[in-house]
């Protein structure tokens, strides 16, 4: 299966146990029909390779695997930090309008008292957190996204308004 044709649901986090057993940190709610096949892929050196599940159990945000082929801490270690990756068509329909984080890649941000500054470039996806970065002045900022600091957005004109938090400005710009 082609990288195209899968979507990322979490990374190995660490090694459990002495027989091979991972730890998978999960970013997006899952449903056990994922794994329905009894497989995942990872991702290594830019490909999507096929690991056969002999065990896995879930708790809130993180699910642990045993994989076939994978039966001691040592092969296990060499996962760790690998995406996990499932086929898009199992994804699950989102409904008009709902978006995600991700999904404001592109938007312009203006910030309720600095004003305009700028498009989101890309938008990192870290343990329990956003960050969408843009480009200020020839300057990197990343901004963490949160219902916080979202104020509002405009979908049909791709704008998002934000509150800054007091003093991360003058961290990137030096002000």
């Amino acid at each position: 299966m082609k990288i195209d044709e899968l979507f990322s649901i979490g990374y190995i986090s660490k090694t459990q146990g002495l027989k091979g057993e991972v730890q998978v940190y999960l970013e997006e709610d899952i449903l056990e029909s994922y794994f329905s096949n009894g497989m995942l892929f990872l991702e290594i050196n830019g490909k999507a390779v096929p690991f056969f599940i002999e065990t896995m159990r879930f708790q809130k945000s993180v699910a642990y695997f045993g994989f076939e082929d994978v039966s001691t801490i040592e092969e296990a270690a060499k996962l760790v930090g690998k995406k996990v990756l499932v086929p898009k068509k199992l994804r699950p329909k989102r409904k008009t309008g709902e978006l995600t984080y991700k999904d404001l890649k592109g938007f312009f941000v203006t910030d309720e008292k600095e004003g305009d500054l700028g498009e989101i470039s890309e938008v990192f996806e870290y343990p329990k957190q956003f960050v969408a970065s843009i480009l200020v002045n020839d300057t990197e900022v990343l901004l963490p996204l949160n219902e916080d600091i979202i104020t509002g957005i405009d979908i049909n004109n791709k704008k998002i308004l934000v509150t800054m938090p007091d003093g991360l400005l003058d961290i990137y710009l030096g002000n």
